[in-house]
């Protein structure tokens, strides 16, 4: 019963936040709380991302055989010297798989 108290709360509060919009178009925010705005999604990608590259497996693994961790930050060398999104999802996906079958951790 707790499960679905929750789902429901989860829906009640999402759905209030996107009615909100709707029901009050006009309302504008003060300009330091539309600047710090901009920050959630790299805040957020970055609180998923992070832990799956430093703990893969529920524990630290900070070594040269964690693929996650390297082609995390292959991924990050090629988003900040292309600039370009594809490109980083490409060569971030690319060497993730490259890294995981280098290093047998393919599931095949």
């Amino acid at each position: 019963m707790e499960t679905w108290l929750l789902i429901l709360g989860m829906l009640a509060i999402t759905f209030a936040t996107r009615f909100s919009f709707f029901a009050w178009p006009d309302l504008r925010f003060p300009r330091l709380v539309e600047q710090g705005l901009h920050y959630v999604p790299v805040a957020v990608l970055t609180a998923i991302v992070v832990p799956a590259m430093l703990l893969p497996a529920g524990e630290w693994a900070l070594h040269w055989r964690n693929a996650y961790l390297l082609a995390g930050l292959l991924t990050i060398l090629i988003a900040a010297l292309t600039r370009h999104l594809l490109a980083t999802i490409g060569g971030g996906l690319l060497a993730f798989f490259l890294l995981r079958w280098a290093f047998g951790q393919l599931p095949l």
